[in-house]
């Protein structure tokens, strides 16, 4: 047997009854030659791991735009907490760790510049709307063709409120992304001042902690320990009611909030609702593709962007820039051009 094979079976000995095997994944889309090292799931994480669109999150708020203090939470830091929460979860239920990193890594691929204000107005301007979750997997089967396995496209998809995930690894996902923003997103409304501790509901607090890593441990443990010998990944009922309070408390305080540290985002939006008016007109008057594709290529486009790529567009395109002056290093080439 060959590495990947021997990975195989040893997911048969030591996985649960209900993980996903990789030995019996559905495939992809596009037929290609197994890895002889590296199980599909292991290979789905890489080609996520090493896409132009995971390298890009790192300028993609999270919460607050365009942060200073170098502490606050970005789209890829974001990311990276919830595989490691999603991981730690999947470990302690022999669970496919390897699927459950793919799934958390490319979660958010899709997600606009600006966080979810940027979003918000994508799907204002875009007929029949726009979600993250959707354009992370055309990110991942379109834009960047990396033929991922069906059971990591469909975790991609599911992640986001309301969907139900196929897979135990994908369920997991989805409540790992969840406690890991309300808890990172705490911290750092916190930092910002946005809040302080003694703002957080105090039914919520008792039962989880002030302390924001025995919070999300405490999190973490009702899942592990309500999912343990079950067919269903789940917190205890009591666990997720709390959870759902302290989300809606930050949706209510911190989120749409516009009174505190996000007023920024009336001018986020501008950027982005300016940018696309101006991108789909200027490819109409250029006629280099189909008036029915030109929605949907500035969509990409837009969505595609960074916080600081899409202020530089905008400031390149509705910002007048004064002449640019010969320099004095200029003048050191051009006396290096002429020296005899």
């Amino acid at each position: 047997m060959n590495i990947r094979e021997k990975l195989e079976q040893r997911e048969y000995k030591i996985l649960s009854d209900i993980a996903t095997k990789a030995a019996e994944s559905k495939g992809r889309k596009t037929e290609e030659e197994k890895s002889d090292m590296r199980t599909c799931f292991q290979r789905d994480r890489d080609r996520i791991l090493h896409s132009k669109a995971f390298r890009r999150l790192k300028h993609k708020t999270q919460v607050f735009l365009s942060p200073f203090d170098d502490h606050f939470r970005t789209r890829l830091t974001h990311t990276l907490e919830v595989s490691q929460i999603a991981r730690s979860i999947a470990r302690a239920l022999d669970l496919n760790e390897d699927l459950t990193e793919a799934i958390s890594l490319g979660h958010d691929l899709g997600h606009t510049p600006f966080g979810h204000c940027g979003e918000g107005v994508l799907n204002e301007l875009v007929e029949g709307g726009f979600y993250h979750n959707i354009q992370s997997v055309r990110v991942v089967e379109v834009l960047e063709h990396l033929n991922l396995c069906r059971e990591t496209v469909e975790g991609i998809m599911t992640h986001s409120w309301g969907y139900e995930p196929t897979t135990p690894e994908g369920k997991v996902v989805q409540l790992a992304d969840k406690i890991a923003y309300i808890n990172h997103d705490i911290e750092d409304s916190i930092r910002a001042g946005v809040i302080s501790e003694s703002d957080l509901p105090k039914d919520c607090i008792d039962y989880f902690s002030s302390v924001q890593s025995k919070r999300l441990s405490k999190m973490i443990h009702e899942i592990i320990n309500n999912s343990i010998g079950k067919s269903d990944i789940s917190m205890s009922e009591e666990a997720w009611g709390y959870t759902t309070k302290l989300r809606a408390w930050m949706f209510e305080n911190v989120y749409n909030d516009e009174s505190t540290a996000k007023l920024e985002e009336n001018k986020a939006r501008r950027v982005i609702r300016e940018l696309f008016v101006y991108y789909c007109d200027l490819l109409e008057k250029q006629n280099v593709c189909p008036k029915e594709k030109i929605v949907r290529v500035v969509t990409d486009y837009i969505s595609g962007m960074t916080d600081r790529y899409a202020v530089e567009r905008y400031k390149e395109n509705f910002i007048p820039m004064g002449l640019k002056c010969s320099t004095r290093d200029d003048n050191l080439f051009k006396l290096a051009s002429s020296v005899v």
